[in-house]
């Protein structure tokens, strides 16, 4: 029964996403084609093709390896400027003229291959349906709308979660005294935080004092503790000093004296940037709240979320390399790791066969899995890089800005842009990414990441 739940919940997760790639790929086609543009492919996935059908003049299909999909729009490559402009057809309708250009650089023979490639597609009459011949603003819809539509069926699960089931938040306990959650019996470095304590190990100075979990802390070297945030900064800056801390254990007053260690941890958000503060070795009760909302509710929420998934792009190509030395041996693998469809199936399945968990939260952990996937997507084709969707948006966008500066200064169209010229980055980033890619799958298969579901 347990490997059947785990099997549904990898199904549902990667059915979920397949739906998502190709609502995605519909946010390009459907404007693209109100737009005049010709559509010749609808797939989803990549490699060999499973199924397809012509419908009209898009070919609708499903290729074997589900990890993307994508819409062919004709026209996407103008013509260089020293290259043949359009192409010419004889009387059967035969295309007689190509754009082809003779080129000794490997990179310019790449780029006219690509153009070449580009206009074997070209029909007659296809000449004023070419994508780039669209007005800017136009191609900017056509190639945001993807990822705009994985943002909003983040939004409407995140919606959905938050307006039914709520959202779980901790908050640390009412203000007044802080009570003490759990104690730790060791010092142990920031970067080593979750192994078991050894004999080489100093005592926590928390520990050493007598505290322990439910005790409530009233002054910390006799200054009266009526918070948290208060009691961290007088441990902070306490440094290695010595520290009389006053307790209350059962409505008895107490009293214990230590000297608090300097640790490098980290002060804020980030647990990149460390700095030695005083260390005491304790940690705040938090109680759980149910918050409830709509729409304004979940969009705040998914402001934090898109900051936190900001930050996690900025930092993606170091956690990656930490997953590739995690799959050799070199060191764990962190639990913040990003993860690949393998990966997140496999959180799935392991949330479906959970016996923790009851059906509600069940489905509730995996729409808000689908959720996150999808806001990641979206986000990540925003970077303004080829060959991802935000890298066609900045080319329409400097395109839009440069003729609208043009027209401004009473100056001649200085044309479209020519984003050919950006094949080499594209595809160096494209290798880029499929490393990434490949690496996150082997690590979700070798090291997957483990959590307690």
């Amino acid at each position: 029964m347990t490997a059947l739940l785990y099997l549904l919940g990898v199904v549902l997760f990667v059915g979920a996403i397949l739906v998502s790639i190709g609502l995605h790929e519909l946010g390009h086609m459907i404007p693209a084609k109100r737009f005049g543009g010709k559509v010749t492919q609808y797939f989803i996935g990549f490699g060999p093709t499973v199924w397809s059908r012509q419908v009209g003049e898009t070919e609708y299909g499903l290729k074997a390896i589900p990890l993307g999909g994508y819409v062919k729009i004709v026209g996407m490559l103008p013509p260089g400027a020293t290259e043949l402009g359009e192409v010419t057809y004889d009387e059967h309708g035969e295309q007689v003229t190509r754009v082809r250009k003779s080129n000794t650089g490997m990179f310019t023979q790449l780029i006219s291959d690509a153009r070449a490639a580009e206009w074997e597609l070209v029909q007659p009459g296809d000449e004023d349906r070419l994508f780039y011949k669209m007005p800017s603003w136009k191609k900017i819809v056509v190639m945001a709308g993807g990822p705009s539509v994985n943002i909003i069926i983040a939004f409407a699960l995140f919606w959905g979660i938050y307006a039914t089931y709520g959202n779980v938040v901790d908050i640390e306990a009412e203000a007044g005294p802080p009570v003490i959650d759990t104690v730790s019996e060791c010092v142990i470095p920031f970067s080593e935080e979750g192994r078991a304590c050894t004999d080489s190990d100093p005592l926590a100075p928390a520990y050493e004092a007598g505290l322990r979990p439910g005790d409530v802390v009233t002054s910390f070297n006799g200054t009266p503790v009526t918070g948290w945030d208060q009691l961290r900064e007088l441990i902070r800056d306490n440094a290695d000093g010595d520290a009389v801390i006053g307790y209350e254990r059962d409505g008895t007053r107490l009293t214990g004296e230590t000297s608090t260690t300097v640790q490098a941890r980290p002060t804020g958000d980030s647990t990149e940037t460390l700095t030695e503060v005083g260390f005491l070795g304790v940690t705040p009760t938090v109680r759980y709240v149910t918050e409830t909302g709509g729409p304004l509710y979940t969009a705040r929420q998914m402001v934090g979320m898109t900051k936190d998934t900001v930050v996690a792009l900025g930092q993606l190509p170091v956690k990656v390399w930490g997953v590739a030395k995690a799959i050799v041996g070199v060191e764990e693998r962190a639990i913040d790791s990003p993860v690949s469809i393998v990966g997140g199936g496999r959180i799935a399945g392991t949330v479906s066969s959970t016996d923790q968990l009851d059906l509600s939260q069940k489905a509730v952990s995996l729409a808000g899995l689908v959720a996150g996937f999808n806001l990641f997507i979206g986000l990540f084709n925003f970077l303004p890089l080829l060959p991802l969707d935000g890298g066609h948006i900045a080319s329409a966008s400097w395109e839009w800005v440069r003729r609208g500066w043009a027209r401004l200064r009473r100056r001649p169209d200085p044309g479209y842009v020519d984003a050919a010229k950006l094949l080499p980055v594209a595809y160096v980033v494209a290798s880029a990414l499929l490393v990434m890619g490949v690496v996150l799958i082997v690590g979700d298969l070798v090291v997957p990441v483990q959590f307690d579901a």
